[in-house]
């Protein structure tokens, strides 16, 4: 999806949304925006007004006017939700071209394979997916290697391994096989796929309501009721006092007095923060994803992956006395031939760096026998002319030199002890039965991982690693990233336990996870985000899932769900300054004629009750189209303390809220004399 993204103005983007603003005028459709609701209502009421006055002579052209800016207040708010609606429309068009309309070749049984149509593929089913082929259906590998190109779904260019066995085993329909061969386990039902979630929930956008933004529509009814009691009671109130107010002027000043700037962002505000989302490649599947992404105040994260690169890489040679870097260096070069892990490389290229070679000047004698890297005797190596040369972690070695009576050298134990305590991880090489020295492997933390860090820090949020690491080595590490807290040698049970404990203590929790271990984790946690190459089981416990699988992704959707927190802040606040100056407008239009004192209110100097109640109608519609950019991008991300984003949205949203409608409906004024409209 990433380079897929579509503009905020494109043409068929906007004329769906017009399309779609008119059908929205369905009272079925709008009494779910109650706000909104009862503009269109006084829109109706003012509209049957004028058509009245061509029967009773009334002031039809002030009356007709007043009702098509109310409708264009309902239109506008509508086209507002429908234009970030249609963003995530166009979106789910383009995941449905993704969508595999290939044949599956279906193992059967008895091991044959039969062709049918990938859509015919049921959960449980086998499929195999050879060289250059589709994938037919969302599963995981469970036999063979494949490399595999999901830029059909991710946008990402480069291709990612799939195996069995590990968590990188889920495989999603419309990906595309460009090396090897795997059979595939299908993990879910037709119309229930990876990509039917996505394309249903960018479809139904517009049902995703947050905890919090029903507790703000509250707010806004609650303010429209009150003001709905208040212009009702106003009408004795002018009768006493011998004043004749027309029930367009009410209308229009009860539309002046609610809160219709929010009240139709609102809606958009929350379709775009899912869209920003999918702008970055996560699926967010439920409402509740979506708030508590803005919510977090505490964030478990991997070490690997998140806060490192992911790979140690080794940085140093340590030798043992009487022996020379040259020596050791050459020695673990040749142990390392035969380890294809990212340690195993960084060694060679760290001994190509120090004996100053090139790859094509590795040849090792004839008849060498190579030792290949296993994870269950934790080294590798080589045999050349009888002698054993052995790389490999600290405790091998130690027992390998100890089979022959010997014992390591008390310098190298330092020098494996002192790169434990730095946060490193020592491998000891060995030739023969002499210890040559150790080698310093290091988890490289990510560039300007911990200034962003410390940003997200003044937002109130702790950090906590999550490692399978010793606790000398995680201690050393969360030190150099500025972690706050870390958990070591962390066990599935152990991450559920905390992140309960985190809860109990009032705090709102974000994980992210991809095996099948990390699912109860994942099912505890406030904001739980799954990685797409992981397993079924991991998505189905996330609430949001991460296409490119990248565990540092984390952090950015923490970011996206505090800028929509920011967004609709920043509008709220803006929108509730907003009304102020209508009541300068409105008011003294109403009462000046009977209470002259009142016209010292006219501070904007409108020149007439009918342009005032006018010019007020009009910038109230004009100004939702207007913030319409603003509510489907989001206010710039600022990573700052609650109160000072607070004393921000005062200055700038809240005073600027007073200000712009003083000039703009001054300006409409001057215009509707002009052009003699009032």
């Amino acid at each position: 999806m990433r380079g897929k993204t579509t503009k905020l103005l494109e043409s068929d983007i906007v004329g769906q949304a017009v399309k779609d603003a008119f059908l929205k005028l369905d009272p079925r459709v709008q009494w779910r925006n109650l706000v909104m609701f009862v503009v269109e209502i006084g829109a109706f009421l003012t509209t049957l007004n004028a058509l009245g006055d061509v029967l009773t002579g009334g002031n039809f052209k002030f009356d007709i006017q007043i009702g098509i800016w109310l409708w264009f207040t309902v239109l506008f708010a509508n086209f507002s939700e429908a234009l970030a609606e249609g963003r995530g429309k166009a979106q789910a068009e383009s995941l449905r071209l993704a969508r595999s309309e290939a044949m599956a070749n279906r193992q059967l049984h008895d091991g044959s394979i039969e062709q049918i149509p990938a859509l015919d593929l049921r959960k449980g089913d086998l499929y195999v997916v050879n060289n250059g082929e589709i994938i037919p259906g969302d599963g995981e590998v469970i036999e063979g290697t494949a490399l595999v190109d999901e830029s059909a779904v991710t946008g990402e260019s480069a291709p990612v391994v799939r195996e069995p066995g590990s968590t990188l085993r889920g495989v999603t329909g419309g990906t595309k096989v460009i090396s090897g061969k795997i059979t595939v386990k299908v993990t879910v039902d037709p119309g229930e796929t990876f990509l039917d979630q996505m394309i249903s929930m960018v479809e139904n956008a517009k049902r995703q309501k947050t905890p919090n933004e029903r507790a703000l529509e509250i707010l806004l009814i609650g303010m429209t009721a009150i003001f709905i009691i208040v212009v009702v009671t106003l009408v004795p109130f002018a009768n006493y006092v011998g004043v004749s107010i027309s029930l367009v002027v009410l209308v229009s000043l009860l539309v002046c007095l609610i809160p219709t700037t929010i009240g139709g962002l609102l809606p958009a505000i929350g379709i775009a923060g899912m869209e920003r989302l999918l702008q970055n490649n996560v699926i967010a599947l439920s409402g509740r994803g979506v708030e508590a992404s803005g919510n977090v105040d505490l964030v478990l994260m991997d070490k690997t992956g998140t806060i490192t690169l992911g790979n140690r890489m080794a940085t140093e040679f340590i030798p043992a006395p009487g022996v020379s870097i040259e020596e050791i260096a050459r020695a673990a070069m040749l142990s390392s031939l035969a380890d294809d892990t990212p340690e195993g490389r960084s060694i060679v290229e760290l001994c190509k760096q120090v004996l100053g070679i090139r790859g094509r000047d590795i040849r090792p004698k004839e008849g060498s026998t190579f030792v290949p890297f296993s994870p269950i005797s934790s080294m590798s190596g080589i045999n050349i002319d009888g002698v054993q040369i052995r790389k490999g972690s600290a405790e091998s070695m130690d027992n390998l030199i100890k089979s022959v009576g010997l014992s390591t050298p008390d310098e190298v134990n330092a020098a494996v002890d002192r790169i434990a305590r730095e946060g490193g991880t020592p491998l000891v090489v060995v030739e023969g039965i002499k210890v040559l020295g150790a080698i310093r492997l290091k988890d490289v933390i990510k560039e300007g991982i911990r200034e962003r860090l410390n940003n997200m820090r003044k937002l109130g949020i702790r950090f906590v690693m999550i490692t399978g690491d010793n606790p000398v080595t995680a201690a050393a590490i969360a030190a150099e990233a500025g972690i706050d807290d870390f958990m070591a040698q962390a066990r599935p049970a152990f991450k559920l336990d905390a992140i309960r404990r985190y809860q109990k203590d009032g705090h709102m929790v974000a994980m992210i996870g991809d095996g099948t271990n990390d699912a109860p984790a994942l099912a505890q946690a406030d904001l739980a985000v799954a990685m797409n190459a992981g397993t079924q089981a991991a998505r189905e416990a996330a609430n949001m899932i991460d296409l490119d699988s990248n565990p540092a992704k984390l952090l950015d959707i923490v970011e996206i769900g505090k800028q929509l927190l920011m967004t609709r802040g920043a509008l709220t606040t803006f929108s509730v300054a907003n009304d102020v100056s209508k009541y300068f407008a409105i008011l003294p239009a109403i009462f000046a004629t009977s209470y002259p004192q009142l016209e010292v209110l006219n501070i904007m100097g409108l020149a007439t009750p009918a342009s005032a109640v006018l010019s007020a109608v009009i910038f109230n519609a004009l100004i939702i189209p207007a913030l319409i950019p603003l509510a489907i991008k989001g206010v710039s991300y600022r990573a700052a303390t609650t109160e000072s984003l607070l004393r921000y949205n005062l200055v700038v949203y809240g005073l600027g809220g007073l200000i712009i409608p003083f000039i703009g409906i001054k300006l409409v004024d001057i215009l509707v004399v002009l052009l003699h409209l009032e």
